[in-house]
């Protein structure tokens, strides 16, 4: 499923969501890059506070209408390209958006990126998770091994 919705203010004017509730039809990191630019778009950047308060009504909406939307993550464009530094003080510093944006906006959950193996990120979706030390598993992000389906 997906919904596409379109504004006027953001650099990004329009953007679709795609949620499966078929744990089948999930896809890994760089599926989903390819199925938004054969949908001529990208993967999402957020490139502020404002766009990150926007994609969380979004999900909020979704939520609401009972449209069947529960727990699941959503990846989003960021990623880190593997070089060896994994494990590095530097790792946060190489993440860089799938589009060419060089926004250095970042909604990172408690302790994220772990780094390591985890070079592809997600918004966290997890409505029915308890709470962790950042608070809920709800729209920050966490960087996720690439091959996980989302």
């Amino acid at each position: 499923s997906g919904q596409k919705v379109c504004y006027g203010a953001f650099k990004h004017s329009c953007y679709k969501l795609a949620y499966f509730q078929d744990l089948s039809r999930r896809v890994g990191f760089q599926e989903a890059r390819q199925a938004c630019e054969i949908d001529g778009g990208a993967l999402l950047s957020l490139e502020s506070e404002a766009e990150q308060q926007l994609i969380e009504n979004m999900l909020q909406n979704l939520t609401k209408s009972g449209s069947g939307i529960s727990d699941g993550d959503f990846w989003i464009g960021l990623w880190r390209s593997g070089d060896g530094l994994t494990t590095s003080s530097a790792c946060p510093d190489l993440y860089q958006w799938a589009d060419g944006s060089t926004s250095p906006f970042r909604n990172w959950y408690t302790d994220e990126p772990s780094c390591g193996s985890e070079a592809c990120v997600v918004m966290y979706h997890q409505p029915t998770a308890n709470p962790g030390l950042g608070g809920p598993y709800l729209y920050q992000w966490n960087d996720d091994r690439c091959n996980m389906k989302h």
